[in-house]
């Protein structure tokens, strides 16, 4: 582009993403997706290392992605991280809080509360410490996204997901909660609600998972949502039609459909 003032090329600043939990799975899709869309990226997972073997394998530049290494449930370690991309690339135009953990629980367990605090201060810490370092400076600046990586598990508990059902279903309650403060602050939030996705964190799972979908495939249709600024993006649509069956169905035929079915596995089975 040429500054109509000095005939000066003017290079146009590509838009930037900062995605936690790029490490694999959905995170991962979702910044080869963005990188080939033309987004700069800040990268950030607990593995660094791995993130940085992945950026060498596909042929990334660091000048268009850098990688922070941070654990999510760690406010101190996740803000630091985001400090840094400001100092460094700048402030983000998306920021996807996409790190999460699913475990199965028992209550009648010890233990499985350890895990239960595990998963909150991933999935609903994390993903608050994930946005606030960029609140105030994308609100003074009039524009950027925010985005939540929630889950249909959220819409209603399953047995044995006691845990991640509810941190999901505080996930998508908090998304909204934000979106409603910056609202006419020019400051998208964008809740999107995965379906099944064939990453590592499915692969484990004991029960069927209708409408499988494979990481690249929900990238793209997450890519359009983010782009559009969607307020809750349920992917892939089929999902969102068995979400509103799920939220209409009576406790009693939801608790004897539900009663039967394998439970997620719990830490070491």
């Amino acid at each position: 582009m040429t500054s109509p003032a000095t005939g000066a090329v003017v290079t146009a600043r590509r838009p930037l993403a900062f995605i936690t939990g790029a490490s694999s799975g959905i995170g991962q899709a979702l910044a080869w997706r963005m990188g080939q869309a033309g987004y700069d990226l800040a990268l950030v997972a607990r593995r660094g290392e791995t993130l940085q073997a992945w950026r060498l394998s596909q042929g990334m530049d660091e000048s268009r992605c850098r990688i922070y290494a941070a654990d999510v449930s760690d406010i101190e370690q996740i803000v630091a991280a985001a400090r840094s991309c400001i100092a460094r690339q700048g402030l983000p135009d998306v920021v996807v809080a996409n790190a999460g953990i699913s475990i199965g629980m028992d209550t009648a367990v010890r233990g499985d509360l350890d895990v239960m605090a595990r998963i909150y201060a991933t999935n609903n810490l994390g993903l608050a410490a994930t946005f606030h370092p960029f609140v105030a400076p994308m609100r003074e600046r009039g524009s950027g996204r925010l985005v939540g990586i929630a889950s249909v598990a959220g819409i209603r508990g399953l047995p044995g997901s006691a845990a991640y059902c509810s941190s999901k279903a505080a996930a998508i309650s908090y998304c909204e909660s934000l979106r409603v403060e910056l609202r006419r602050s020019g400051v998208r939030v964008v809740t999107i609600s995965p379906g099944f996705i064939d990453t590592p964190l499915t692969r484990s799972n004991r029960y069927a998972m209708p409408f499988l979908m494979q990481p690249s495939d929900f990238a793209d249709r997450a890519l359009k949502a983010i782009e559009a600024g969607d307020s809750h993006r349920i992917i892939p649509w089929q999902m969102a039609w068995v979400a509103r069956l799920l939220r209409l169905l009576p406790n009693g035929l939801f608790d004897r459909a539900t009663s039967g079915r394998a439970r997620k596995a719990r830490e070491g089975e």
